[in-house]
C-alpha cells in the first residue's frame, strides 16, 4: 500500500528523509481535480484507461471524484476495478482476447467491447449478450507522439463491413478509435469523427455510441495543453458530422487523467568530469517513457537540504543506474551548472505508465509512492 500519511510536499520529504532510491510522490487532490475537469468538460461518458496507472489508490480517488466507468484491457484490470468500485461500468476495448479472457470478461459483466476482426467478433458475440460492440477504426492521421494504428484497427471500408456484422448479430453497434498517445491537435479527433460518420452511413447503421478514445495530452513541456479546446472540438465535430443522429460520446483518458498527480524524484549518483550525470532511475524504471515520447523540461533540481538549484542550465547526458549502456535518456537534459552528487531531479507529470511499466532490472526500480498534500 502507498504511504497513507500525507507529507507536505516532495521538497519537505527530501529534506527530512534524503531517500537513496527513486521516489514517486502522489497527490490525491490533483488527481481528483483532474477527474472533475474531465467530468465537467467532456461532452459524454468519461472512462479511465486503467493501463496508465492501475494502482489501488488511483482507482479509489477516481471513484471518489465521480468516475464510474473504466476502460480495462485484461481480467487483471477488471479485478482491480471491481476491488475498489464493485458497481463500476467496465469497457473492454482491447480488441484481441483469448477465449478464457472472453469468459472472464463476461463473468465481470463487461458492458462494452471492441473488435477489429470478424474472427474476434465471432469469439465475443455470445458473451456480449446483445450489448455494445464497437468497431475500431484506424486512419493515417498525425498529431500524436506515436501512432496506435500500427497494431489495432481497420480502414473505413473494412470497418463498415464489420459494423454491419455487429448489427446483424443483434449487438449494439458503435465505433471506437484512438488518435495516438499525447495528441495535442484537435484536428486528429475531427478527422476521425468525420470518418466515423461516413463509415456508419456506408454500413447503413445508426451508431449507439462513438468512443473517441484516449490520446489526450498531459503537460510535458512549455504551456499546459488546454483540454477544453479538444473537448469543444469533439463536440462540434460530432454535431457537424452526424447532425440529428449524433451518437452518445465516450472517452478513455489515461495519461492526461493521471500524469499530473505524480512527480518522480531521482537522486544524482555521480557527476562526471565531462558533465554527464548518473541517476538512480532510468529507462528501465520510472523514466521509461522518456525513451519513447521524448524528454520533458518540467524538471526541478533539489539539493539534499530541500533547496532548489538555480544555476545556469546547460545540456547534459543523463544515464540511469543499470549496467546496460542503453540506459540513458534519449536526448540531453538541461540541468543547472551547480548540480552536485546527492541532488535530486524532480520530474513533474510522471503518473502515467511510470509505475505500470517500470522494471526491477539490476535491483533498481520504484518503491511505494509517498502521498503528499501538494506537488
Amino acid at each position: 500500500m502507498t504511504d497513507a500519511t500525507p507529507r507536505r510536499d516532495p521538497l519537505a520529504h527530501i529534506r527530512r528523509v534524503r531517500p537513496d532510491g527513486a521516489v514517486l510522490y502522489f497527490c490525491p487532490d490533483v488527481l481528483q481535480a483532474t477527474a472533475r475537469r474531465f467530468l465537467a468538460g467532456f461532452p459524454g461518458l468519461v472512462t479511465y484507461a486503467v493501463k496508465a496507472n492501475p494502482r489501488r489508490e488511483v482507482l479509489e480517488n477516481l471513484a471518489a471524484a465521480g468516475v464510474g466507468a473504466f476502460d480495462v484491457a485484461s481480467p487483471a484490470e477488471m479485478a482491480a476495478v471491481r476491488a475498489v468500485a464493485p458497481e463500476a461500468v467496465l469497457h473492454y476495448n482491447n480488441p484481441v482476447r483469448s477465449r478464457d479472457e472472453v469468459a472472464e470478461a463476461a463473468r465481470h459483466g463487461v458492458a462494452s467491447w471492441s473488435v477489429d476482426d470478424a474472427g474476434e467478433l465471432a469469439k465475443i458475440a455470445a458473451a456480449a449478450r446483445g450489448g455494445e460492440v464497437a468497431v475500431r477504426l484506424k486512419l493515417p492521421v498525425g498529431g500524436a507522439a506515436y501512432d496506435f494504428g500500427a497494431k489495432f484497427g481497420v480502414g473505413p471500408a473494412a470497418a463498415a463491413d464489420l459494423l454491419r456484422q455487429v448489427a446483424a448479430a443483434g449487438l449494439s453497434p458503435a465505433i471506437t478509435f484512438h488518435p495516438g498517445t499525447q495528441c495535442e491537435d484537435p484536428a486528429a479527433w475531427e478527422a476521425y469523427i468525420a470518418a466515423s460518420a461516413e463509415v456508419a452511413r456506408a454500413a447503413g447503421v445508426r451508431l449507439a455510441r462513438l468512443n473517441v478514445g484516449g490520446g489526450f495530452p498531459s503537460h510535458r513541456s512549455g504551456t499546459a495543453p488546454r483540454l477544453e479546446t479538444i473537448f469543444d472540438a469533439i463536440a462540434a465535430a460530432t454535431r457537424a458530422a452526424f447532425g440529428a443522429e449524433a451518437p452518445a460520446l465516450v472517452c478513455e483518458p489515461g495519461r492526461a487523467m493521471v500524469a499530473e498527480a505524480f512527480s518522480l524524484a531521482a537522486r544524482v549518483k555521480a557527476v562526471r568530469a565531462d558533465g554527464s550525470v548518473f541517476l538512480n532511475d532510468g529507462i528501465y524504471g520510472g523514466l521509461s517513457e522518456l525513451r519513447d515520447i521524448g524528454p520533458t523540461d518540467r524538471v526541478r533540481v533539489v539539493a539534499a537540504d530541500g533547496t532548489l538549484r538555480d544555476g545556469a542550465r546547460r545540456d547534459r547526458v543523463v544515464f540511469g543506474p543499470t549496467c546496460d549502456s542503453l540506459d540513458r535518456l534519449p536526448l540531453p537534459q538541461a540541468l543547472p551548472d551547480d548540480l552536485a552528487e546527492g541532488d535530486y531531479l524532480l520530474f513533474a507529470g510522471m503518473g502515467a505508465y511510470s509505475l505500470a511499466i517500470s522494471t526491477r532490472f539490476n535491483g533498481y526500480g520504484l518503491g511505494e509512492p509517498v502521498t503528499v498534500a501538494r506537488l
